[in-house]
C-alpha cells in the first residue's frame, strides 16, 4: 500500500469508521482511539488488497478492537468489584460504627448460653448445616433449629438494646 493510498483511505473513511465505533461504544474518545489504532494497524500490515477490501478490513479490525476493549473493560470491572473489600468501612465514621457494633456483637456472644453459642458459631463460622451440627452434638435436628432460633433472638435483643 502506498502512502498516497493510505492517506486517501484515511481522509475518506476515518470519520465514518469513528462514527461506526461511536454508535457501538457511546464514547467519542474511545471511538476516536479505536479508529486511529485500526488505521495504524492497517499501515503496519501493509496489505496488498484493493481499496474496497482495505475498507472492509479496516471496519473488521476496528470492530474486533472494540470487542476486545469491551471484554477487557468488563474483566477489569469484575475484578475491581471482587477485590473491593466490602467487609470494612471506608470512612472513619463508618470504622467507629463498625468497631462499636463488633464490640456489642462480641459481648452478646460472651453472655449467650453456651449451648446456643456453640450451635450459632458452628453454623456461622464453620458454615455447617443443621443436620451436620446435630450429628456432631448428638442431638436432634429440631433441637438445633430451636437453639439457633434462640441464639438469633438473643443476638437481636442484645444488639438492639445497645
Amino acid at each position: 500500500m502506498t502512502r498516497e493510498t493510505f492517506k486517501q483511505l484515511f481522509e475518506n473513511h476515518f470519520t465514518a469508521l469513528r462514527n461506526y465505533i461511536y454508535y457501538r461504544a457511546g464514547d467519542k474518545d474511545l471511538a476516536t482511539d479505536i479508529a486511529q489504532d485500526a488505521f495504524l494497524r492497517l499501515w503496519e500490515k501493509q496489505p496488498k488488497e484493493g481499496v474496497q477490501q482495505l475498507k472492509s478490513l479496516l471496519y473488521k479490525m476496528a470492530g474486533d478492537m472494540f470487542i476486545s476493549r469491551y471484554r477487557h473493560q468488563k474483566i477489569e470491572t469484575t475484578f475491581a468489584l471482587k477485590t473491593q473489600n466490602t467487609n470494612f468501612p471506608h470512612t472513619p465514621e463508618d470504622e467507629i460504627i463498625y468497631q462499636e457494633l463488633n464490640k456489642s456483637y462480641q459481648k452478646a456472644l460472651n453472655v449467650m448460653p453456651e449451648n446456643l453459642r456453640v450451635v450459632f458459631l458452628m453454623s456461622r463460622n464453620e458454615q455447617l448445616k443443621n443436620r451436620e451440627i446435630a450429628e456432631r452434638l448428638n442431638v436432634g435436628i429440631k433441637a438445633i433449629e430451636k437453639r439457633m432460633t434462640q441464639a438469633l433472638a438473643h443476638l437481636r435483643k442484645a444488639l438492639i438494646e445497645q
